[in-house]
């Protein structure tokens, strides 16, 4: 059973909300962040980068203070104001691709995390988790949903769309083409309705945001534990997240590519290759694999195919069957001598809404030396795996939608 509540948001007034939203801290290179800082009072990159103001790097304990300050500054001024009573917000995504998103922006319970009701696929690193808990309990708000995805509900699915009849309270445009809607459900009965087809549904799953979940789940841990009058209905009992039906939900894979061969000649790397892959060369002509257990290789200005040779292979778990999982057992450990995918710096990652010619870019420009593509993730081998307790090889899955951060803000 799914616990998932309305929240009294915080969010941007109508008329800054365009200016408000902003991508992942870490996704706008420096000069990208310097421009929108400069140019923009209103992003909320002046908020997670409060050290712009005083033209200085800022970290620690000193930075979470001071983007609290920022925080509550935007609030002084009626940028972010807060609805008066709890709500769901419908929220769809038009992306250039023409790819719609539409699901439901709600508070999610710490408890399910905990209990296993929201299933993970996906390992996260533990400093991670402490560091950004400890951001969370100084700056007091959350403002970049966990994505969690759900079994396709017709019930769900007529709310949204009755909803989305009425004229939305936020519609934007970003400078990427992408285009965001959001509306408020502020009606009882369908608030009861929404919440009662969660209320049905046996399990979530984490599409995207497993270090922001384990988190908030981290904080919920600290703040029970120090609150003698803990009731289970405080704030940070719950995390907002971004809920989407399965069929919504676009998974696409992340290609590999490693600085070296770790010591052997192309020739050494090739035959060492042969004992578990079919490797046919393919020449100019850049390749994709169309089916598992089927990869591209990018080497010396050439396109391979990599198929596996089954029999050489032994599939016990969800996990071995898995092809990022496939290609670390097989090459990326063994021959090249990738022992830490998740501390490894000699190991890229370049996802694959890219075309694959961006993996073919990076190593023709000597940043790399070989390049490995493989196909997406499905979603039922990420239920799969999650259900079966296991985690991923860390960037298994790029998974669609991203939303903006800014737009709703959840306090705790």
């Amino acid at each position: 059973m799914a616990n998932i509540i309305p929240f009294k948001a915080v969010r941007p007034t109508r008329d800054k909300v365009s200016l408000v939203a902003s991508r992942s801290y870490q996704s706008y290179t420096l000069e990208q962040r310097e421009s929108r800082l400069r140019d923009n009072p209103f992003s909320f990159l002046h908020i997670v980068n409060p050290g712009y103001k005083f033209d200085k790097q800022i970290s620690g304990e000193a930075r979470y203070n001071l983007v609290r300050n920022r925080y509550l500054e935007f609030k002084e001024d009626a940028i972010f104001v807060q609805d008066e009573q709890p709500c769901y917000y419908v929220y769809q995504i038009k992306d250039r691709d023409h790819q719609v998103f539409n699901g439901i922006i709600a508070a999610a319970s710490a408890e399910d995390y905990e209990n296993d009701s929201i299933k993970k696929h996906e390992d996260t690193i533990e400093y991670r988790e402490i560091i950004f808990k400890d951001y969370l309990k100084t700056v007091g708000f959350n403002a970049e949903p966990v994505l969690l995805t759900y079994p396709d509900n017709d019930v769900i699915a007529q709310i949204i769309e009755q909803v989305q009849e009425e004229r939305s309270e936020y519609e934007f445009t970003t400078t990427y083409r992408d285009t965001h809607l959001l509306w408020k459900v502020e009606d009882d009965l369908l608030i009861q309705k929404i919440s009662h087809e969660f209320q049905n549904m046996e399990t979530l799953y984490i599409a995207d945001g497993h270090h922001r979940s384990a988190s908030s789940y981290l904080l919920y841990k600290d703040l029970k534990a120090n609150n003698p009058e803990h009731t289970g209905k405080e704030p940070y009992n719950f995390f907002m997240s971004f809920l989407i039906p399965e069929s919504d939900l676009k998974i696409h894979e992340f290609n590999r590519v490693i600085t070296d061969l770790n010591g052997l000649t192309k020739e050494e790397f090739l035959i060492q290759l042969d004992t578990l892959y079919r490797i046919e060369n393919r020449g100019l002509l850049p390749y994709h694999p169309s089916k598992n257990h089927h990869f591209s290789m990018y080497l010396d200005g050439e396109f391979y195919s990599l198929y596996l040779r089954k029999k050489s292979y032994e599939i016990q778990t969800s996990l071995d069957a898995l092809d990022s999982q496939i290609l670390y057992k097989t090459i990326l450990q063994p021959i090249l001598g990738i022992e830490d995918l998740r501390n490894e710096d000699r190991i890229g990652y370049i996802n694959g809404k890219k075309d694959i010619v961006s993996m073919k870019s990076a190593i023709d420009h000597g940043h790399y030396r070989v390049g490995f593509g493989m196909v997406p993730v499905s979603i039922e081998e990420m239920k799969t795996i999650a259900d079966d307790g296991l985690k991923m090889p860390p960037k298994s899955t790029f998974i669609e939608p991203k939303l903006r951060c800014g737009v709703t803000i959840y306090e705790f």
